[in-house]
């Protein structure tokens, strides 16, 4: 009887697991059935421009968010100043700033009728047709407003590894001569390369999936063709083939990812020794320490923050909430939280399934998702449950003469199925290191007392795993209520959530109408970024 019980849940586990790979597995084979003469034409006329912008993207934004990311996370932690205790948290705010409303307020205050410029024409007392501004909207603009956003993974991986560094490396280091650039150059930096090599992957796996920012920068990326092709041409065909090369740059990006954590793991367990302690500093140097961790900060949250809030302000006095924000608040709320469950649901089981049987094929592969671009997924999920809907409807016309039209595609369970296979990797991680907390003396005692796997579930796991679980699902909420690419493409007809209201008032240019909307997301992305700070304070 418990044989069959466990084998049930490992086969459940199997099968989410499944229809986890189920949108890869579809645009894999759309795409090598695809016509030869459509490759032709991608190949010569769409991909090369494409995948060049792209590249040049991904370069300046791994090199800026290095610099940024790894220059302070070594000012946190090797010196000791007034406001470092500050900085170790809020150098973590921008991360509650999506990339595509970072664009979406940048381009408001830098638009040539926008403060900013308006502000220094008066001051030089120039018209608009005298005075020259850097144009934000370019791929340069892309490189500086991302890195300024997404710096924060690599702060945050490199900045636990500095952590763990030894403090007899450094004193040795000093002893030998060396200055303190020097020990931060050739002892510090080359040891935190794995870290940074992490935390740069998940840096430009955020940009690749990236749609909102990139439209609204007028930068021609991979994701955008891929939703443009389908969006303007009706090509679901072209669209896979396009999707297939961003394949490869992810697979290649988790390769990397995946190569560095091991490293990292490895150092950690090196270097269990004495760890590095803080130089303190005051006057002058404090003071540019200070400075310098500010400017990512200020750039990245405080400016486009403090922008929302003024042009939220200004709206509400003039109009109120719209029913239109009312009805997407609720709309997004509603989408969140039953992809939340699904997703927690989806994860409790294929993690239990691996803690019972000690093998972690299914929780490994599931996981996958969270690399891929929503663009790429969506696309995966209408091939995969258009030949679903198809079959089924044409089933129930031939047998029972019904006609049911489609019954995956346009609904909310085709969003909320997109949403669970793009997170599912956090619910994964999340009730994973929930479960490594828990001995296996738990589950030898319980089997003594006579209690089943389920039993065993329900009655011991499940109680000591909800602190997991309600973090990884705090996490999953955000992620789902940001969430652009993959609600653009999947969402029911005129159904719009806060981020696609956004998206749809920076398309017509009606900036000061989004502000409320890009505000409540801003707000509600506060909540992992809390998470992690508490986190950061337990650690250190």
């Amino acid at each position: 009887m418990l044989k069959n019980k466990f084998n049930f849940l490992f086969s459940l586990s199997g099968l989410l697991t499944l229809l986890a790979c189920l949108p890869v597995l579809a645009l894999i084979w759309t795409a090598l059935q695809g016509d030869s003469e459509i490759w032709g034409h991608l190949l010569r006329y769409v991909i090369p421009h494409t995948l060049a912008e792209t590249a040049i993207l991904l370069l300046g934004v791994g090199i800026l968010t290095i610099l940024i990311g790894t220059g302070s996370a070594w000012i946190v932690t090797a010196y000791q100043f007034r406001g470092r205790a500050f900085l170790d948290w809020a150098l973590l705010l921008p991360l509650a700033v999506p990339t595509y409303i970072i664009a979406y307020s940048y381009i408001d205050i830098l638009h040539p009728i926008g403060p900013v410029q308006s502000i220094l024409r008066d001051w030089f007392n120039l018209e608009l047709q005298q005075f020259w501004f850097p144009n934000i909207r370019s791929v340069w603009g892309g490189i500086f407003l991302l890195s300024f956003v997404l710096y924060p993974y690599v702060y945050l991986s490199t900045r636990a590894m500095f952590l763990m560094q030894s403090a007899s490396l450094i004193e040795v280091a000093r002893t030998l001569g060396l200055k303190p650039d020097q020990v931060f150059l050739r002892v510090a930096i080359p040891l935190a390369r794995p870290a940074i090599a992490v935390g740069t992957s998940l840096v430009l796996m955020e940009t690749i999936n990236d749609i909102g920012a990139t439209e609204f920068l007028g930068i021609k990326t991979l994701t955008l063709s891929i939703y443009s092709t389908w969006t303007n041409q009706s090509d679901l065909a072209s669209a896979a083939q396009i999707a297939i090369f961003m394949l490869m740059i992810i697979t290649l990006l988790v390769l990397v990812e995946r190569l560095g954590r091991r490293k990292q793991r490895y150092m950690n367990s090196a270097q269990r020794s004495r760890l590095m302690p803080a130089q303190s500093v005051k006057g002058l140097k404090a003071l540019v320490l200070l400075g310098l961790c500010l400017i990512p900060v200020c750039i990245g949250f405080l400016i486009p923050t403090s922008h929302l809030l003024v042009e939220s302000y200004k709206r509400i006095q003039y109009a109120g909430f719209s029913d239109y924000l009312i009805q997407a608040s609720i709309n997004t709320l509603t989408l969140a939280s039953l992809a939340t469950v699904v997703t927690i649901l989806i994860g409790f089981f294929i993690v239990s399934a691996a803690r019972f049987s000690k093998h972690t094929w299914f929780s490994r592969i599931s996981s996958l998702g969270y690399a891929i671009p929503g663009t790429v997924l969506a696309i995966g999920l209408m091939l995969a449950l258009g030949k679903i809907d198809h079959t089924i409807a044409d089933f129930l016309e031939f047998k029972l003469g019904i006609h049911t039209g489609l019954l995956f595609l346009g609904t909310s369970f085709t969003l909320i199925y997109a949403y669970a296979v793009r997170f599912l990797a956090i619910s994964v991680g999340g009730i994973e290191s929930g479960y490594n907390r828990i001995h296996g003396v738990f589950d030898d005692a319980a089997r003594n007392l006579g209690q089943n796997s389920f039993a065993i579930l329900w009655r011991v796991h499940l109680p000591l795993l909800r602190p997991a679980i309600i973090s990884a699902a705090l996490l999953i909420f955000v992620d789902c209520m940001k969430e652009l690419p993959a609600t653009l493409l999947l969402r029911p007809l005129n159904m719009e959530t806060l981020a696609t209201q956004l998206y749809a008032e920076a398309s017509r240019g009606t900036y000061e109408d989004g502000a409320v909307a890009a505000l409540l997301i801003v707000l509600v992305g506060l909540i992992p970024v809390i998470l992690l700070a508490k986190l950061g304070k337990t650690t250190r």
